[in-house]
């Protein structure tokens, strides 16, 4: 017994060790001190930006929505979607509003964001999380101009949500 409680500190030390490097290496922005990773899940779908006026009146793309499927080890577990809103398999769901951004690796690459939880449902995975940090963007991004207004575009991008809890 001493044996299998002596490798389970290890790894748990091991996770502790890596989670914190992993949040040490990410733009200060968008860091999340003192708080711990509940589950990292990897999405893959489509950015969906909108023409619009801008606020000079000339057309601009504006961003929509994100639609997205959540995997976690190659497995669908979940949507993302407008809100935004990310829904995980057994029910439970957080509503986040940006607080922080970072450039993303390449001038096509959606930004990394910080998000705050301002809302929760159900019960499960997602329940106790109080911050989603959006990483590892590739794609996602529009730029040009746009020449008709309610024209709509989509741009494929994938990334991984790294769902936190404050504290302990």
């Amino acid at each position: 017994m001493r044996i299998v409680n002596f490798w389970l500190a290890i790894g748990c030390a091991a996770f502790a060790a890596g989670s914190a490097a992993a949040q040490a290496q990410l733009p200060a922005a968008i860091a999340a001190a003192n708080a711990k990773p509940v589950v990292t899940l990897h999405a893959e779908g489509a950015q969906l930006y909108e023409c619009k006026a801008g606020s000079g009146g000339k057309l601009q793309w504006a961003f929509r929505e994100p639609i997205a499927t959540l995997m976690l080890d190659g497995k669908t577990v979940g949507r993302h979607y407008a809100g935004p809103n990310w829904e995980y398999a057994d029910g439970s769901a957080v509503t986040g509003k940006v607080v922080a951004s970072a450039p993303g690796a390449n001038a096509g690459d959606a930004a990394w964001l910080k998000l705050d939880v301002v809302a929760r449902r159900g019960s499960g995975t997602l329940a106790n999380v109080d911050i989603v940090q959006r990483t590892n963007t590739s794609g996602g991004a529009l730029s040009g101009s746009c020449d008709r207004a309610g024209a709509f575009r989509s741009v494929p991008y994938s990334a991984d949500y790294v769902f936190l809890r404050k504290g302990g």
